[in-house]
């Protein structure tokens, strides 16, 4: 496979890491501030896309520090992205279902 299609691909799957990992981001504040127990969520999803996200890194990057830093610019694209998307959506429900904790 040519580089250029494999700095491609590496591109592609930061993006989609990213997306899991701040999707699970956000899906984890939403049940976490609803939950009796608040810390086991955040302790778990953190631990959980953390994981997900190095182990895809280090999959993706096939030991080669040029598809490592490709990867990196798509996850960090993904957060751009889903910090564009938060703003122009609001808090929406997310107030009301905290009312309690501010």
């Amino acid at each position: 496979m040519s580089e250029a299609l494999l700095l491609l691909l590496a591109f592609t799957g930061g993006l989609l890491l990213g997306v899991f990992f701040y999707g699970g981001l956000w899906w984890t504040v939403r049940k976490g501030l609803v939950s009796p127990r608040p810390a086991l969520w955040f302790l778990a999803s953190y631990l959980l896309r953390t994981g997900i996200a190095m182990a895809g890194f280090y999959i993706l990057s096939g030991g080669r520090w040029q598809r490592l830093l490709i990867c990196l610019i798509g996850f960090l694209a993904a957060r751009f992205f889903a910090v564009r998307l938060s703003k122009t959506a609001g808090p929406g429900n997310l107030g009301r279902e905290a009312g309690h904790a501010a």
